[in-house]
């Protein structure tokens, strides 16, 4: 197993930096799609490298009306693994999810 690179602390405070402020951003994105600013087909249309780091369960999760288990039975029916995430998805796999949601 490779260690990992050796990080001069300021290198380190900032790579913990941008973690948490990427952390932040999806966050935020996750509470849009709850609280209904932002609509799945724009979610998954975006091409922000934040909404594509986004794992599909969490994002799923996150729109009113959808728990783990409706997500994960979403998922399984049209063929998404567990750790896809958004930038992975293909255009017939995004098409499947807006017609089952109907968002």
């Amino acid at each position: 197993m490779a260690t990992p690179p050796q990080l001069t602390p300021e290198q380190r405070a900032n790579a913990l930096a941008k973690a948490a402020e990427a952390r932040a951003a999806r966050a935020e994105l996750k509470n849009q799609l709850k609280m209904g600013s932002v609509s799945l087909a724009e979610a998954l249309s975006s091409t922000d490298s934040t909404v594509g780091k986004l794992k599909v369960q969490s994002l799923l999760e996150s729109l009113p009306g959808v728990g783990k288990v409706k997500a994960k039975k979403i998922m399984e029916d049209i063929g998404i693994a567990d750790n896809r995430r958004v930038q992975g998805l293909g255009q017939q796999q995004k098409a499947a999810l807006l017609e089952q949601l109907g968002k």
